[in-house]
C-alpha cells in the first residue's frame, strides 16, 4: 500500500538514515523504535509528504490515501477517538462535519445512494428525507428510519419512466461486458458485431426491467445477437414489440439457463435476487458449462444472484474464475458521473419542488402515497420490492412512495 524505496535523507554533510527501503502492506499497525534524533520523525514526514527525501522516492497505492496527525499531546484532548481519527485527513473531517451541520439544520435532505449506518443518529424527527431506501433489500435502515421519525420519501420509485440510475448502470454495463471481452481483459476476444467471416458476439440479458432494457438498447444497437429471459412473458413480448422483433425472448428458468449459457459470450444480471434464497440464479457448474474467456457482467450484483460473485472497483474491476471474466463493479454509474447526474437532476428535481412548496401531505395525496390508515397521523411504510406494508401507529412521518411520478 505505502512504499520507501531506497529513501535517504541528509543535512549537509550528516547523513540522518541512508537506503531505506520498506513496504506497508494493510491490515497491519508499524511502530518505528530509535534514540532522540535518530531521525524518526523526519521518516514520518517524509512518508507523509511534508519534506522531500535526498534521495529515493515514496509511493502510495492508487485509490489509497494517507491520513496524518500532528505530534501534539494535547491538541486532540477535546475531541473523541473517532473524530481525532478523522482529523488526520483534514478535507475528510471538513466534509463529516459539514454533513453533521446539513443535517443538524436542514429541514429537508436529499441523496442519492441509501444512508449509510453513521448517518442514522443525524436523521430527526419530522426532517423531510429524499433518498434511495431499497426497502426491501435495506430492512436495517427502514427501521432506522422508523425510529427517528423522520419523513422519508423513496426515490427509486419516484420516477416515471423508470431511474436514471438504472438506465445508466444498463446502458453502460452493456459497454463494460463488451471490453471484458477483448484479449487484452481475459476475454475470448471477440468484437460485438463481428468481422467479415467472423461472427459476433452472443449476449444474454436476465431480466427485462429498465435495466436490462437499457442494456439490450445498447447492444442490440452495437449489433449483438441479443437473448433477453425474463419470468414475466408480458415483458417479454414487450421487449419484442420495443425492438421489433430482432431479439430472441425466452421465459427465465433454471432449464432455460443451463441449455443457453454454454453458447452464451456475456451474461448480464439485471436481477433483483432476494437476499434469503436458498439457491443461486447461476451456480457454479452453471459457470463452468460457460467457454473459457466468457464474461458475466452483474449489474445487480449486491443481490447475490451469482455464486462466483464478488464485488470489485472502477480500479479494479475484474477477475477470473472458472475460466470466466466477472464485472462485478457495485456503483457502475459512477463511471458515467456527469451524465447521469444530470439525468438523476432533471428526473427528481420536479418532486422536490412539489414537496417545498405544496407540502408533504398534499404532495403525498398527488402521487398515491398508501397510508393505512389514510390519516396522517398514523404512518405506514409500502414496500413494493417485497408486496409487504408495515403499519407502526405510534408517531406520524415515514412514507415510501409507490410508483408515483
Amino acid at each position: 500500500m505505502l512504499n520507501a524505496n531506497g529513501v535517504t535523507v541528509r543535512f549537509g554533510k550528516r547523513v540522518l538514515f541512508e537506503d531505506v527501503n520498506i513496504k506497508f502492506t494493510e491490515g497491519n499497525c508499524y511502530g518505528i523504535i530509535g534514540a532522540n534524533g535518530a531521525g524518526k520523525s523526519t521518516f514520518l514526514k517524509v512518508l507523509s509528504g511534508e519534506i522531500e527525501p535526498s534521495k529515493g522516492d515514496v509511493s502510495i497505492e492508487k485509490g489509497a490515501r494517507l491520513s496524518v496527525l500532528k505530534q501534539d499531546h494535547f491538541a486532540y484532548e477535546d475531541y473523541t477517538v473517532i473524530d481525532t481519527v478523522m482529523m488526520g485527513n483534514k478535507e475528510l473531517y471538513d466534509i463529516m462535519k459539514a454533513k453533521e451541520e446539513i443535517y443538524a439544520t436542514c429541514d429537508f435532505v436529499a441523496k442519492v445512494k441509501e444512508f449509510e449506518p453513521c448517518e442514522y443518529k443525524l436523521l430527526r424527527e419530522n426532517q423531510i428525507v429524499f433518498t434511495c431506501i431499497h426497502p426491501a433489500a435495506h430492512p436495517e435502515e427502514v427501521q432506522a428510519l422508523l425510529d427517528s421519525k423522520c419523513i422519508a420519501f423513496t426515490a427509486e420509485d419516484s420516477h416515471r419512466y423508470g431511474s436514471p440510475n438504472c438506465e445508466a448502470a444498463g446502458k453502460a454495463g452493456a459497454l463494460f461486458g463488451l471490453e471484458s471481452l477483448l484479449s487484452i481483459n481475459g476475454g475470448k476476444g471477440k468484437f460485438v458485431n463481428g468481422l467479415g467471416g467472423a461472427p459476433g458476439v452472443k449476449a444474454l440479458v436476465i431480466g427485462g426491467g429498465v435495466v436490462g432494457r437499457a442494456a439490450i438498447s445498447v447492444l442490440h444497437a452495437l449489433g449483438a445477437w441479443v437473448t433477453v429471459m425474463d419470468i414475466n412473458i408480458g415483458t417479454l413480448r414487450d421487449i419484442g414489440k420495443q425492438f421489433n422483433e430482432e431479439v430472441n425472448t425466452q421465459i427465465s428458468n433454471r432449464y432455460n439457463l443451463k441449455k443457453i449459457l454454454p453458447e452464451i459470450d456475456v451474461v448480464y444480471n439485471c436481477v433483483r435476487w432476494p437476499k434469503d434464497a436458498k439457491e443461486y440464479m447461476i451456480d457454479r457448474e452453471m459457470v463452468r458449462s460457460m467457454e473459457k474467456g466468457s464474461v458475466i457482467v452483474d449489474i445487480s450484483n449486491d443481490y447475490g444472484a451469482i455464486e462466483t460473485f464478488h464485488e470489485t472497483t472502477h480500479e479494479n474491476p475484474r477477475y477470473i474464475e472458472e475460466g470466466v471474466v466477472h464485472y462485478c463493479v457495485s456503483n457502475i454509474p459512477g463511471a458515467i458521473s456527469q451524465s447521469t447526474s444530470i439525468a438523476y437532476a432533471a428526473s427528481v428535481l420536479p418532486h422536490f419542488r412539489s414537496i417545498i412548496n405544496n407540502g408533504v401531505y398534499h404532495r403525498s395525496l398527488e402521487t398515491d402515497i398508501i397510508f393505512r390508515p389514510t390519516s396522517l397521523p398514523q404512518r405506514a411504510i409500502s414496500m413494493p420490492l417485497s408486496g409487504k406494508q408495515y403499519h407502526q401507529p405510534a408517531f406520524t412521518n415515514l412514507l415510501f412512495r409507490s410508483g408515483i411520478g
